[in-house]
């Protein structure tokens, strides 16, 4: 897979498509995240580093047997019927924030919350809804030219605490997380990521890792989490 082009934008996270070596597009959705002229201190990674992962499919032929997954030691429960999600709560990391659909722009590139509301999170339309069957996509600034974003401190979650999406139909739906995981931009396991399980599950994306000036971000730290429970 080619490297992605990194777009200078300010402040905001960018989910892009990538290409394979052949030319077919993998779907390498890679969040990018840019600073001005100040720097805080990096944000908080995750308790290991990915290893390196295989060439990345594109989600639309993702198999539906991935790369063996954390061990399921938290029950599940059935899925929901769709329904757009509201609000995304994080109590462990103090996140309480409003949801903005996302879609694709004409680069392929998916849009993003707007650059001067880093207190949004978005999630793509066109993935499964969050508590629905299927892999839900959720992500959000790591921080902007004022400071830390609203997923700021993603790499603190550890597995065993939860997640809640108060969805449109007055459902809560609270996902267990499973396991969270750095992976560098240029080697990003989109089958891994993004495959359906089997279950209603959910990816929260932010930047991580080395920030350089040009460059922006190396890595994407990526929250693994699945449905627990329903109210």
């Amino acid at each position: 897979m080619t490297r992605t082009t990194h777009r200078r934008a300010r402040g905001a996270d960018r989910l892009r498509f990538g290409t394979a070596v052949v030319a077919l597009l993998c779907g390498a959705w890679l969040v990018d995240d840019g600073l001005t002229t100040s720097q805080p201190p990096p944000p908080p990674p995750p308790p290991a580093t990915a290893p390196a992962s295989a060439p990345a499919q594109s989600p639309a032929t993702a198999r539906t047997s991935p790369s063996p997954r954390p061990s399921r030691t938290v029950p599940e429960v059935a899925a929901l019927a769709p329904s757009d999600p509201k609000r995304l709560r994080i109590p462990s990391i103090s996140v309480d924030a409003a949801f903005t659909p996302l879609g694709l722009d004409p680069a392929g590139a998916l849009t993003t919350p707007p650059v001067g509301r880093p207190d949004l999170v978005g999630w793509y339309r066109d993935a499964p809804t969050p508590g629905a069957d299927g892999t839900a996509v959720v992500v959000g600034h790591v921080d902007d030219k004022h400071g830390p974003g609203v997923l700021y401190r993603l790499g603190l979650l550890r597995p065993g605490l939860t997640i809640t999406v108060t969805r449109q139909d007055r459902r809560a739906a609270t996902f267990t997380v499973d396991s969270v995981r750095s992976f560098p931009k240029d080697d990003f396991p989109t089958d891994e990521v993004y495959a359906p399980t089997g279950r209603a599950e959910l990816r929260v994306i932010t930047c991580g890792g080395h920030y350089d000036r040009r460059t922006g971000y190396d890595s994407n730290t990526v929250v693994f989490a699945h449905l627990t429970s329903v109210t």
